[in-house]
C-alpha cells in the first residue's frame, strides 16, 4: 500500500509542478503580481492539490474502476435491457445533479438562468445519452455514426437559437457538455462501459469500451439548446466575482463546507447504486469489498481535498493572471495562454484515470505517454485559440464547426479505437481545472479587453473548446499510427518482391 501511495504522489507531483512553477514564474515578471497572500495561499492550495490527486487516482485505481466494471457486468447478466437503462437512467440523472464542476458552472450564471433548473436539464440530458450509448453497445451500432447524428441535431439547433437572438447562450451549452464529465462521474462511467462492453459489446469489445464518455457530453449541450430557444433576453452582465476568500470562517463556510456536502451526495449515490447491485446480483467475497470500501474513503477524502484547492487558490489566482495578461500585448497573452494550455491537463485527476485505463484495454499499443502528448497539445491550441476569440470578438461557432467537421472526418480514416478514445478525452480534459482555472483565466482576460457585458459571450466557451481539440489531436494520433503501420508493410512487401530467387533454398 505504502508504494502504491508513493508512486501515485509521485505521479501527482510530477503533474501539478508545472503549472504551479508556471504561475511562480510570471510572477516575478512585470507581468503579474500577486500579493504575499495570495501567493502563499496558491502555494499551500497546490501542495493540497497533490495530496488529493493522489488520494484520488489511488482511490479510482482500488474502487471506483472495480465498481463501475462489476455494476456493467452485472446489469448486463440480468439479461433485462429494460432494467439496465432504468438503472443507468437514475445513475447518469444523479450523479450529474450532484457533479461539482457543474455546480461551479451553474452558479457563475445564476444570473441568466436558475442553477436548480440548469442542473436538473443537464442531468436529464447525460441520463438519455447514456441510455442511448447503452443501446449503441447493444445494437453494435458504430460510435461515429451515433455521433454525426448527435451533431447533426446540435448544430440544427445551435442555429435555430442563433436566429431566435440568443446567440449568447450557445458558448454556455457546449460549456455544459464539457463540465458534466467531472472526476467522479468518468471513473465510474468509463468503467460502467467497460463492463457492459465486455459482455455484450461483441468481438469489438474494446472498441465499443470507450464512447460512453463522449455520448454523455452530448445530451447536456442539446438540453441547454433548447432551454436557449425559451429565453427572452442573454444579454446579462454577469457580475462575477474570483476574489480570495476574506476569512478563515469565509473559507470554511463559503468552500469547504459545500464542497464536503457536493462530493458526499455524488459519491455516495454511486456508492448506494454499487450496494444495491451486490447484494442482487454481484455477491462479491468480502476481501474485495474491504478494498474497495478502502478505495472509497480515498477518493472521498482526494476530492475533498482537491475540488477545495482549486475553488480556494486557482480561481482566484487564475482569474487575476487573465486579467494582468489582458492588460499586456496581446501576442504575450496567446503565448502564455498557449502554454498554460500545455501543462493545466496534467493537473486534471481524470485524465490520469482515462491514460491508465486506455493502456490497459489495448494492451499498451496506446501508452500513456503518447495521450498525455496528444490531450497536452490539444488544451494548449483550444485555449490559444479562445483567448485569440476574445480579442477579437466573434461567435464560438466559427471554431466549433470546423472543428467538428475535421473530427468527425478524422473518424473515417483512422482505427474506431482511436475515435471512441478521442471522443471521450474530449469530454474528460474539461475537468475542475478547466472549470476553476482556465474559465476565471478566460473572464479575466475577457473583462479587461471587452469589459464584464461581454462575458457570456466571449470568455465562456473555452470549456467547450477544450473539450474539441483533443478530439482531433488524438485521431491524428491514430492516423499517424495508421500511416506508419502501412508504410511498414509496403516496405516489407518490397523486401519481399526484390529478394533474390536463388537465394531462396529449395528443400524439394
Amino acid at each position: 500500500m505504502l508504494r502504491q501511495i508513493y508512486i501515485k504522489f509521485k505521479e501527482s507531483f510530477i503533474s501539478v509542478l508545472p503549472i504551479t512553477l508556471l504561475v511562480i514564474i510570471i510572477n516575478f515578471t512585470p507581468l503579474l503580481n500577486l500579493t504575499t497572500r495570495e501567493l502563499i495561499v496558491f502555494l499551500v492550495c497546490a501542495l493540497c492539490l497533490i495530496i488529493g490527486m493522489t488520494l484520488f487516482n489511488l482511490g479510482a485505481e482500488m474502487a471506483m474502476t472495480p465498481m463501475g466494471e462489476q455494476v456493467g457486468s452485472g446489469l448486463t447478466k440480468t439479461k433485462s435491457l429494460g432494467v439496465v437503462l432504468f438503472v443507468c437512467f437514475l445513475l447518469g440523472l444523479f450523479i450529474t445533479i450532484a457533479e461539482p464542476d457543474l455546480s461551479v458552472l451553474a452558479s457563475q450564471v445564476e444570473k441568466l438562468v436558475n442553477p436548480t433548473l440548469l442542473i436538473g436539464l443537464v442531468g436529464v440530458g447525460v441520463a438519455l445519452f447514456l441510455c442511448l450509448a447503452v443501446v449503441r453497445i447493444v445494437a453494435k451500432v458504430k460510435l461515429s455514426e451515433v455521433i454525426m447524428f448527435s451533431y447533426l441535431i446540435l448544430f440544427a439547433l445551435a442555429s435555430m437559437v442563433m436566429v431566435s437572438g440568443n446567440e449568447s447562450i450557445l458558448a454556455l451549452a457546449f460549456d455544459s457538455g464539457g463540465v458534466t464529465t467531472g472526476p467522479i462521474t468518468v471513473p465510474f462511467i468509463m468503467a460502467l462501459g467497460i463492463g457492459i462492453a465486455s459482455i455484450l459489446g461483441g468481438k469489438n469489445s474494446h472498441e465499443n469500451s470507450f464512447g460512453i464518455v463522449a455520448m454523455c457530453s452530448i445530451g447536456p449541450i442539446l438540453a441547454v439548446l433548447i432551454l436557449g430557444l425559451t429565453m427572452k433576453d442573454t444579454n446579462i452582465n454577469l457580475g462575477l466575482d474570483y476574489s480570495l476568500f476574506g476569512s478563515f470562517n469565509e473559507f470554511i463556510l463559503g468552500i469547504l463546507l459545500p464542497v464536503i456536502k457536493e462530493v458526499t451526495i455524488s459519491l455516495g449515490l454511486i456508492v448506494v447504486f454499487f450496494f444495491i447491485i451486490q447484494g442482487i446480483c454481484l455477491k462479491l467475497p468480502k476481501k474485495k469489498i474491504k478494498k474497495i470500501i478502502i478505495g472509497i474513503i480515498f477518493t472521498y477524502l482526494g476530492l475533498i481535498i482537491f475540488l477545495a484547492s482549486v475553488n480556494t487558490g486557482f480561481m482566484a489566482i487564475g482569474y487575476k493572471l487573465g486579467s494582468s495578461l489582458g492588460e499586456e500585448n496581446k501576442i504575450v497573452l496567446v503565448v502564455i495562454s498557449f502554454i498554460i494550455g500545455l501543462v493545466v491537463v496534467l493537473a486534471e485527476p481524470a485524465v490520469h484515470v482515462l491514460n491508465a485505463q486506455v493502456e490497459s484495454v489495448t494492451d499498451g499499443r496506446i501508452s500513456k505517454r503518447s495521450m498525455l502528448i496528444a490531450l497536452s497539445l490539444g488544451v494548449a491550441i483550444s485555449i490559444a485559440l479562445s483567448v485569440i476569440r476574445i480579442i477579437y470578438s466573434f461567435s464560438i461557432l466559427y471554431y466549433l464547426i470546423p472543428g467538428y467537421i475535421i473530427s468527425l472526418g478524422l473518424s473515417f480514416f483512422v482505427p474506431r479505437i482511436y475515435t471512441a478514445i478521442a471522443f471521450d478525452s474530449g469530454g474528460v480534459a474539461s475537468g475542475p481545472m478547466t472549470s476553476t482555472f482556465i474559465l476565471p483565466f478566460a473572464v479575466g482576460a475577457c473583462t479587461v479587453i471587452n469589459g464584464q457585458g461581454s462575458i457570456l459571450y466571449d470568455a465562456f466557451g473555452i470549456v467547450a473548446m477544450v473539450a474539441l481539440t483533443p478530439l482531433i489531436t488524438i485521431q491524428v494520433l491514430g492516423f499517424k499510427s495508421t500511416i506508419t503501420s502501412l508504410i511498414k508493410q509496403r516496405k516489407a512487401m518490397k523486401l519481399i518482391i526484390s529478394a533474390d530467387d536463388e537465394q531462396i533454398i529449395d528443400f524439394m
